[in-house]
């Protein structure tokens, strides 16, 4: 083992021996990409079918703390990336991974981060194949930040978006909100509280898949991540020209976020999440819809939240508990920074 060091030094960023041990002994020998020149060379059959698309995206995460109950940095990334894939009806199949390094993290934060990013790459059948390393001085960046990027095929006669949303589709979330902002204000513990909350975590493209096989009618998905549901609503909302009304005695939440919100006085509409999606479908495809979320593990507490509705076109609007209505903006300015 050439690697000794047990924390980044600028040496790890300069281009020599070092840097090299750290990319080949923590990066390159977990994640094995194909060869080791300065780009991934791909190929896919999946591209061969008429009408098959490519769909890509990139992400950056900067969460704080980098582990937390549920996840980290790593698993995050790699599970937010194939997300943003999955949503828009696309198979993942390759990640890019770039590492920004505080001069100070320790070594073995790093490695457990890329550990974690291998084991749920695998799981989910998606392959790490380039990357890049940059260290930064102490102060500069706070510990570890990470960039993804993402490669998948869209199938032929898949087109996921906003646009199709009609009046009477059936707004759908496939489990309890809020969970990972509640979870990451805890662990931050600036607030002093306790909860027995994971964060929600997870790669759904396995999920998004088996909805399309059931309900081949599915308009548009958004992944709820910052800016919550009411983000992820309102932008869907204003690219279809249509209104969303939403039943606040449907949302589905645990008691602890309601906890948690009540105490620090946010609301859970506008709580990140980085293992829920909305999806919007034709109503009668609603019930197929809920059956094959609650078939699979991160998809069993799927519910219909609301429905596009031709009032209010581009506005989101939440019937309340109480009755009349109130309405559901756009986040101005950020509940919670660093969240993912």
């Amino acid at each position: 083992m050439a690697l000794r060091d047990t924390h980044v030094t600028m040496a790890h960023g300069g281009g020599g021996r070092a840097m090299r041990d750290l990319i080949e002994e923590v990066f390159t020998a977990v994640f094995r990409p194909p060869g080791m020149e300065d780009q991934a060379r791909l190929t896919t059959e999946a591209l061969q079918a008429p009408g098959a698309r490519l769909a890509f995206t990139t992400d950056s995460f900067v969460v704080a703390p980098p582990e937390f109950p549920g996840g980290d940095i790593g698993r995050l990334a790699v599970c937010g990336t194939i997300n943003d894939l999955a949503v828009g009806g696309a198979r993942p199949l390759w990640l890019s991974a770039a590492f920004i390094l505080e001069e100070g993290t320790e070594i073995a934060l790093l490695r457990r981060i890329v550990a974690s990013m291998a084991r749920e790459a695998a799981a989910a059948g998606v392959r790490i194949v380039t990357g890049d390393t940059k260290v930064v001085e102490r102060g500069a960046a706070d510990g570890v930040f990470v960039t993804t990027s993402g490669i998948g095929v869209i199938a032929p006669g898949v087109d996921l978006a906003a646009r199709h949303i009609r009046p009477g589709d059936a707004v759908i979330v496939n489990g309890p909100l809020g969970d990972h902002g509640a979870v990451i204000l805890a662990a931050r513990g600036d607030f002093a509280l306790e909860t027995p909350l994971q964060s929600d975590c997870a790669a759904l493209h396995g999920l998004m898949a088996a909805v399309l096989a059931a309900a081949p009618g599915v308009r548009a998905a958004r992944d709820c991540t910052r800016g919550g549901l009411a983000s992820a609503l309102n932008e869907m909302a204003a690219e279809a020209g249509v209104g969303v009304l939403l039943d606040e005695a449907a949302l589905p939440l645990r008691a602890e976020v309601r906890g948690v919100c009540e105490i620090l006085g946010l609301d859970p509409l506008y709580l990140a999440n980085e293992g829920r999606l909305v999806l919007v479908c034709p109503s009668d495809q609603a019930g197929a819809a809920l059956a094959a979320l609650r078939a699979l593990p991160h998809g069993d507490g799927a519910c219909i939240v609301g429905h596009a509705v031709a009032d209010h076109p581009a506005q989101v609007r939440m019937t309340g508990l109480f009755g009349g209505s109130r309405i559901v903006d756009m986040l101005v300015g950020d509940q919670l920074p660093r969240i993912c």
